[in-house]
């Protein structure tokens, strides 16, 4: 291990049930780094905190402090103290006795206690606030002994689970601030746990991006910004139009119906990828002459710092467009787009693929339903083969009982002409699906799939 890393969280996995909430996640941890694990709800940040707080076990993996395996090591012993989302303070003591508890229970002597309080109320702004009842404080105040009573133990790691998320949001900006620069004098180690991508974006040496369980990037919050690596992330962290799009050759790429110059190499030639392109970096004006796109304005709406746009461009894309100035609806306008702010990604699939098994010669196994196809010549029951479906051929349906399969509307993505969708099954196996239709994550589904946009191969094992 190198000896600049205090935390190494190796191979960590955790169920409840059936449901595994986080799949092998390896993470390291540098001393006096201020890390943030951001994800949507659900995404296991706050379930892998508990594990590394001890609140929590893992089902496999090992966490090491300062190279010490501490995966079994009970939370009293662990050179950790968490900061809670809602603070639990204890409310019948006052803010100093709330601070000086864990002191009083290590048997501190009484003066290094009062030195150690009064040293954490002058760090957090509270010095002026020892006698109150912590019940008479705001949001804020309580956020800020939470935070004292969690360093005045002089941890090496700062364990905070979305400790912001209760405050209003003049406030919340406020602390994210002071925590900054609470971070920067104790040189402590902070792991943080969001799903505020700009609060991340703004306290962070190094983000961890999560879904489902799984790490989907690790990066400065310009990389995860710059260069995503996946069109989770590009979607998640701020707004981005992401579209399909074709590499020709290095430094040529193809999307939105147009060919353009742009700095990535390696990808191979006439290769399909996503491009992502931030709408504060699509030039906008009302010449067209010399425009690599020309588009109609769709919508202009106000935000506060700039305008924001949506243009319908002449091969049939929607993009937005972010700008300081404003350009009314029905306007034609061309954009510009430069190189460097194109960002070429791999492309995670093409199309659906699973492992299946025939029940007959017309029917197939996968996914846990069974489907029709065209009849197989050379294949019967209990065949294995590998089945493909193209995402545009799956079909899904308001009343999920009539589906074959049931699921529901995971992660939506548009790709300016139509959606991307991530439909997980109830159990737990993901169909990626293109549509026109407008459907909102959360929805319930049927799938179904027509026999002819069934694709059978013989596996071979």
């Amino acid at each position: 291990m190198a000896n600049d890393n205090i935390i190494e969280i190796k191979n960590i996995s955790k169920s409840f049930g059936d449901k595994c909430i986080l799949k092998d996640v390896s993470i390291s941890v540098k001393k006096g780094e201020f890390l943030t694990l951001l994800g949507p709800s659900g995404c296991g940040k706050t379930t892998l905190l508990r594990i590394l707080a001890g609140f929590g076990s893992a089902d496999s993996g090992e966490i090491l402090i300062n190279g010490k395996d501490i995966t079994n090591v009970p939370p009293h012993e662990r050179p950790v103290n968490t900061v809670f989302q809602r603070y639990a303070l204890f409310p019948h003591l006052d803010v100093y006795e709330n601070i000086a508890f864990g002191l009083k229970l290590q048997k501190v002597p009484t003066d290094e206690i009062d030195r150690r309080v009064r040293k954490v109320l002058k760090m957090v702004s509270m010095t002026d606030y020892e006698d109150r009842d912590v019940d008479s404080l705001s949001g804020g105040q309580q956020q800020r002994v939470a935070i004292a009573r969690a360093i005045v133990n002089q941890p090496q790691v700062l364990l905070l689970d979305e400790p912001l998320s209760a405050l209003d949001l003049k406030m919340r900006k406020d602390m994210q601030i002071e925590l900054k620069e609470m971070h920067r004098k104790l040189g402590i180690t902070f792991i943080y746990v969001t799903h505020d991508q700009e609060e991340a974006l703004t306290l962070s040496d190094t983000i961890v991006v999560l879904d489902d369980g799984v790490i989907q990037q690790i990066g400065t919050p310009t990389d995860i910004y710059n260069e995503p690596q996946n069109s989770f992330v590009a979607d998640f962290i701020g707004e981005s139009n992401i579209l399909n799009g074709r590499m020709i050759k290095d430094r040529l790429v193809e999307f939105a119906g147009h060919e353009f110059e742009c700095v990535d190499e390696g990808f191979g030639e006439n290769v399909d990828v996503d491009v992502v392109v931030r709408p504060e970096d699509i030039y906008i004006m009302n010449k067209v002459d010399n425009a690599q796109i020309v588009g109609k304005v769709k919508s202009c709406t106000f935000k506060g710092v700039h305008y924001e746009m949506f243009v319908d461009t002449d091969k049939g894309y929607e993009l937005m467009i972010q700008d300081y100035n404003a350009f009314e609806p029905d306007t034609e306008v061309g954009l510009i787009i430069r190189p460097a702010d194109i960002q070429v990604m791999h492309k995670e699939r093409t199309r659906n693929v699973y492992e299946g098994e025939m029940t007959d010669d017309t029917h197939v196994k996968f996914m846990n339903g069974e489907f029709e196809c065209l009849p197989q010549e050379g294949l019967s029951a209990g065949d294995k083969v590998t089945v493909e479906v193209d995402f545009s051929k799956v079909e899904l349906i308001d009343h999920p009982e009539d589906g074959v399969l049931q699921g529901e509307v995971y992660f939506l993505l548009y790709k300016g002409d139509h959606y991307h969708l991530t439909v997980r099954t109830d159990d737990r196996e993901h169909i990626w699906v293109d549509t026109n239709d407008i459907w909102d994550k959360g929805d319930l589904v049927g799938i179904n799939i027509a026999p002819t946009d069934i694709k059978i191969n013989r596996r071979h094992e």
